[in-house]
């Protein structure tokens, strides 16, 4: 997808009139695929997450699992790795508020446990990319390829959570050393969660100051160690179910 087409969908899928086409079923949360009808355009399915249809958890604040979905496309875009399809959050929706995210076509029995070579050497920032967001839920059914084999990340609405939540999959470069481009990104990135700055500004409508104090410091931490952490021993560190 090119700059101009990305844009365009974002600018789409916050104003296009939006109806309910089906439900998806096998989730915590309410999720509903929906289809997107922008002004003089072609019409083009996305997800839906209302803010409504989430399931309480212990251990993030009530109804803002659709918020952290916008907070991590927010971060993939300043990053400049463009994990995330576009994805925005809307206050008037079939079921009232949530997140709206272009739905990619893909393949669902391709998944992380049967990637071959050429895709996991493709995740490395995937695992710095989760490791920023603190994400609790990378499973391995969270990593898909479109009919172009680009990758894309999906399921964000638990993540940003102030204390240590990382739960992955993936765990295949532990020890090595954090690529020098992607290193220079996450500076960019650090830089960018200055006071006053645009990401900032942004992130403050979706999550707490708390944390967002603790993904600067996340980034922060992940800069001065230059290299992949290893699983942890003191706790778990796998999703449940792994797919």
């Amino acid at each position: 997808m090119s700059i101009l087409q990305f844009d365009k969908t974002l600018e789409h899928l916050k104003s296009g009139e939006i109806k309910v086409e089906g439900e998806f079923i096998h989730g915590s949360n309410h999720t509903f695929l929906v289809k997107a009808y922008p002004k003089e355009d072609t019409p083009f399915l996305a997800v839906y997450k209302p803010v409504k249809g989430e399931r309480s958890l212990w251990d993030f604040p009530e109804n803002t699992l659709a918020h952290r979905e916008v907070a991590a496309f927010l971060v993939s875009e300043a990053l400049g790795w463009h994990l995330l399809p576009p994805t925005v959050f809307r206050d008037e929706a079939p079921f009232g508020p949530g997140s709206v995210q272009l739905f990619v076509e893909h393949d669902p029995n391709l998944h992380y446990f049967n990637f071959g070579d050429a895709e996991i050497q493709q995740l490395r920032p995937v695992v710095l990319f989760d490791l920023l967001i603190n994400n609790a839920d990378r499973k391995g059914g969270h990593i898909i390829f479109d009919e172009k084999k680009h990758m894309w990340l999906i399921d964000h609405g638990v993540c940003f959570n102030v204390e240590d939540k990382l739960r992955t999959v993936i765990w295949d470069f532990a020890g090595e050393t954090i690529p020098v481009g992607l290193h220079e990104d996450l500076k960019k990135l650090f830089s960018k969660l200055k006071a006053s700055s645009d990401l900032l500004k942004k992130l403050e409508d979706f999550l707490s100051r708390e944390e967002i104090a603790a993904l600067n410091d996340r980034a922060k931490a992940l800069i001065a160690r230059k290299e992949f952490p290893f699983l942890p021993k003191d706790r778990r560190a796998f999703p449940y179910p792994l797919i």
